[in-house]
């Protein structure tokens, strides 16, 4: 049985206003930003499966903490 790597919600936003969520571990994450680095065309695989974009067209990354919080209070 593998254990997989824990995952961070990541929104990627692109020039014109759309914004794609996935979820990437930090082994992914670095790779895209590598990826942003060099343009052209780049492949995450994420939980929701393979995702191609091209990073000449991302605007921002924007990636949660890994600290969860459950509930209400702060």
């Amino acid at each position: 049985m593998s254990v997989s790597a824990p995952t961070r919600r990541i929104a990627v936003g692109f020039h014109g206003g759309q914004v794609l969520e996935l979820r990437l571990t930090d082994e992914q994450l670095a790779g895209l930003h590598r990826a942003l680095g060099e343009g052209g065309w780049h492949e995450v695989e994420s939980e929701e499966g393979p995702i191609r974009l091209d990073a000449s067209q991302v605007c921002y990354v924007r990636a949660d903490s890994h600290d969860q919080r459950v509930g209400f209070g702060t």
